[in-house]
């Protein structure tokens, strides 16, 4: 379960991560075309490849590394704050202009507290939250899988019902799985314990087939329902 100063180290650093994924990933994706949903990759999380002048470029996050490969070949660069790391990605920090609220501050030079053990936790979480969704995926008319700068979580969408992960937020101090339904409220029953729907705690998903069964019976519950 952890211990509340390995909770308070995981936040930490959720929050820096975070910040990096608006301030940083998100904006370069944003500046290059218009777009702003990142993906879950190897180590963590980053654009999907993207147009550059040095042809098809993509700028992940590694653990506690930025990662900028193109057709040159591969950087890498400890993250130590929004500053260097948007000096070393070659763009102007901050969240894209307009498209929507910031979560996290643009806070240049403050140091990030992007914990090894933490950071490759958040993205085993991403990972399996991934292999998931793409299991999902297979049934009928799944958007994108992506990852929202906003919110931090990954997530798709089918029949109007999103389906994600979250590493945690304001309201969570430890990563969940969600399945939130546009139309609300949802139906009644103990599985909608959440204003936006439901919500499973990573303590109790144990793997892929935990989180897929999570997804599955809100979608059934949903269908059980009907419409309204």
């Amino acid at each position: 379960m952890g211990t509340a100063d390995d909770h308070a180290v995981f936040a930490a650093t959720r929050r820096s991560l975070h910040a990096v994924a608006e301030h940083v990933v998100a904006a370069a994706l944003h500046a290059a075309t218009g777009r702003i949903g990142l993906r879950q990759t190897p180590g963590g999380f980053g654009t999907p490849t993207f147009p550059s002048s040095h042809g098809s470029r993509q700028l992940r996050v590694d653990g506690t590394e930025l990662v900028d490969r193109d057709d040159r070949g591969e950087r890498r660069t400890g993250l130590t704050t929004l500053r260097a790391a948007a000096t070393f990605a070659g763009i102007e920090a901050g969240a894209p202009a307009g498209v929507y609220p910031p979560a996290t501050p643009l806070a240049l030079d403050r140091p990030l507290a992007v914990d090894g053990p933490s950071a490759a936790r958040l993205a085993d979480w991403y990972a399996l939250v991934q292999r998931a969704l793409v299991r999902l995926g297979d049934e009928p008319d799944p958007s994108t899988i992506q990852l929202w700068p906003e919110h931090f979580d990954l997530a798709t969408t089918v029949a109007r019902v999103n389906y994600g992960g979250s590493p945690g937020d304001d309201d969570h101090d430890r990563p969940y799985a969600y399945v939130g339904p546009w139309d609300l409220p949802p139906p009644g029953g103990d599985f909608w314990n959440e204003p936006f729907g439901a919500s499973l705690p990573a303590d109790a998903v144990g793997g892929d087939e935990d989180a897929l069964a999570f997804f599955r019976k809100g979608r059934m519950l949903l269908a059980a329902a009907g419409p309204g």
